[in-house]
């Protein structure tokens, strides 16, 4: 009603083709981490991302569970409930542990995909962790706590928010053919720094899926 020129962009909440335009849109996902909830699996979050002209102007991700909220307004930083967060800062692929998810598509193409994506890059890392909710785990990378993050399927709700507060937690955001971030792509691919970006995205195979504006 005070503002009726917003947009709204929310997984529970349209049916029609999306579509990111200059306006104020406000893209929500009121409960990343479906499957953990089901399971009481802590892991579960909101994700609020405000953006104008297709760019981001502030984002948040809070998990209510474990009272973990991390905000970043453009050009300001980044910060977990209330404290400046920065990510690693790692620069080698070897020393670097690497958030993905399998996701929940059967797709034996999808699946054949990640198991490949496994097995090349698990003998050239330090390890992988797998959060079950692409917020959070784009948390996990501007805390410093992982060193990049994967994955192909999540939606634009899923990664509206966390984009934001890596790159202000001095981290990079990319597409994982090493172009720039496409939101609608369903695919992203984000790190401590842009040399470990380059280097996982040379090894990745890829998977392409239905974009969120077709």
């Amino acid at each position: 009603k005070d503002f009726p020129g917003h947009r709204f962009i929310a997984e529970e909440s349209t049916d029609e083709k999306l579509k990111l335009t200059e306006k104020p849109t406000w893209i929500i996902d009121p409960i990343d981490g479906t499957m953990n909830f089901v399971h009481g699996n802590p892991l579960v979050c909101i994700s609020i991302g405000f953006y104008v002209n297709k760019e981001a102007e502030f984002g948040i991700i809070y998990n209510p569970v474990l009272k973990e909220l991390y905000t970043a307004l453009k050009g300001k930083g980044a910060n977990l409930n209330g404290q400046p967060i920065a990510v690693s800062g790692t620069h080698e692929l070897a020393k670097a542990l690497i958030c993905f998810e399998g996701g929940s598509s059967r797709d034996p193409e999808k699946m054949q995909c990640v198991l490949e994506n496994f097995t090349t890059l698990y003998p050239k890392i330090h390890g992988f962790r797998s959060y079950g909710t692409a917020a959070i785990s784009m948390g996990m990378v501007a805390r410093g706590a992982v060193d990049a993050y994967f994955e192909f399927g999540p939606h634009i709700w899923d990664m509206a928010a966390g984009s934001l507060i890596i790159r202000e937690a001095g981290g990079v955001v990319i597409d994982p053919s090493g172009g720039p971030l496409d939101l609608m792509s369903r695919q992203f691919l984000c790190a401590s720094s842009m040399e470990i970006a380059l280097e996982l995205s040379k090894n990745l195979k890829l998977f392409k899926q239905q974009r969120d504006d077709e």
